[in-house]
């Protein structure tokens, strides 16, 4: 069964770090492209960064203060979000890159003082 189990989320206060971690139970993992997105209140759904397989990645205007990595071999996505904003505060969500396993629960992240 396919199945994307998001955690690590939390309250944290501006400028703190956290890291994410998606255990993701897809077939194919190590050959997909991988992505976290996150969806604020009141917002879209917006993707945040992407791996390949190969490790390349892509991020939205959260480069260099957010990055993303993969184990393989345990099927686990990461994100890792330093000197976070009040702005990062939202739901966070891992899938494939174009999303198509459905979604799991998500993390909330909410980043206030």
């Amino acid at each position: 069964q396919v199945q994307l189990v998001e955690s690590g989320g939390g309250l944290v206060q501006p400028g703190r770090s956290l890291t994410l971690s998606c255990a993701a139970s897809i077939s194919d993992f190590s050959n997909d492209v991988m992505a976290w997105y996150r969806q604020a209140p009141g917002k879209e759904r917006e993707l945040v960064a992407a791996i390949t397989s190969r490790g390349s990645t892509d991020y939205a205007d959260v480069k260099g203060r957010f990055t993303i990595s993969r184990d393989n071999a345990k099927s686990t996505l990461y994100l890792q979000m330093n000197s976070l904003k009040p702005e990062d505060t939202a739901v966070y969500y891992c899938n494939t890159r174009p999303p198509f396993v459905s979604w799991g629960q998500g993390t909330q992240v909410t980043v206030s003082s």
